[in-house]
């Protein structure tokens, strides 16, 4: 059931567009800023992992939403599929406020299907009066046994799978049944010590001190230092997954027109720099990036330094191989 997140009053034939999205991943005060100069109704729906969104999208009949935001990989897996719409740019004058650089991507090279939103990294998060941070640079960390009962792990495939892999020095994207294996053991192996595998849930734990070590994306970061400054947050100086959210319409959309309204008020240098201090991420626009504070731009956290970035990996789509990464997971959750 789709949760309004603003319902005007307005006549039978007001516009209501469907929106699906990460949760925590917009400042409310965006949304009610488009209603209010638009006229047009958001219809705000979340989502906590890509799969269970695509999976969600998939199974529905019919009409469903008319915005999402997949990350990167799944741009492309959905693109392929035929459940993206072609974007009109010629409705999205803002897109020029985007930095070149995060056009053209591997993703979606010829910029039909999607507008980069917010990127990030994937973190860990420690407290420092129960961990040890000589320790924490390391994925290691999330192996030690003196932290037994205390590592939040991420209720994802992708990411908790590549942790492993990125622990063994091995490709986020392998296809490689010996090194996927091998990342399989090392997650059962780890089970033990895990108290829980989250999802959005994990920011309130980690703030809370119900555990002291998370795998999270660094979008959520924000959160947590305002519940609980104590929290830090690290990126292994081995590296780690660069991630990309992107703004996208499904194919089937009813309001093609009214979504591109509203991927290109996101366009806005000032609505960017809204999202982008909301959530302390990382911003592709070029305009709203200027405007941040020092302090943002300065986190490694949120913005990597090149020879960080040079150690890093994007997901690719493994459409061909996704059945593998499914059943090595549940064999993980089943053991």
């Amino acid at each position: 059931m789709l949760v309004a997140l603003l319902c005007s009053c307005g006549s039978s034939d007001t516009v209501q567009l469907r929106v699906y999205n990460w949760q925590d991943y917009m400042d409310p005060e965006v949304i009610e800023m488009f209603t209010e100069e638009t006229g047009i109704e958001v219809l705000y729906n979340v989502y906590d992992t890509n799969e269970n969104m695509y999976n969600k999208i998939k199974n529905m009949k019919g009409y469903s939403y008319d915005v999402v935001f997949p990350s990167d990989y799944m741009v492309k897996k959905m693109a392929d599929e035929g459940m993206l719409a072609e974007i009109n740019f010629d409705n999205i004058p803002n897109y020029q406020n985007i930095n070149d650089s995060y056009k053209g991507m591997a993703y979606d090279k010829k910029n039909l299907f999607s507008v980069p939103y917010i990127g990030g990294t994937v973190c860990i998060a420690y407290n420092p009066a129960y961990v040890d941070e000589s320790e924490v640079n390391s994925w290691d960390v999330l192996w030690n046994e003196k932290y037994a009962g205390n590592i939040f792990m991420m209720d994802s495939e992708r990411d908790s799978i590549a942790v492993a892999l990125m622990r063994l020095g091995y490709s986020i994207n392998t296809k490689n049944m010996d090194e996927l294996n091998a990342a399989k053991d090392l997650l059962i192996e780890q089970k033990p010590l895990v108290l829980a595998y989250t999802s959005d849930d994990v920011k309130e734990k980690m703030a809370k001190e119900e555990g002291w070590l998370a795998v999270m994306w660094s979008c959520d970061v924000t959160f947590i230092r305002d519940m609980n400054p104590d929290i830090k947050f690290v990126v292994p100086e081995t590296g780690t997954n660069l991630w990309w959210d992107a703004a996208c319409i499904l194919e089937g959309s009813e309001h093609k027109e009214e979504a591109e309204m509203f991927i290109d008020f996101l366009c806005r240098p000032d609505i960017a720099l809204m999202n982008a201090e909301y959530l302390e991420s990382s911003t592709p626009n070029k305009a709203a990036f200027d405007q941040l504070d020092e302090e943002i731009k300065n986190d490694p956290v949120i913005y990597p330094s090149d020879e960080m970035i040079a150690k890093c990996e994007v997901f690719d789509d493994l459409s061909d191989y996704m059945s593998t990464y499914t059943s090595i997971w549940n064999a993980v959750l089943n053991s």
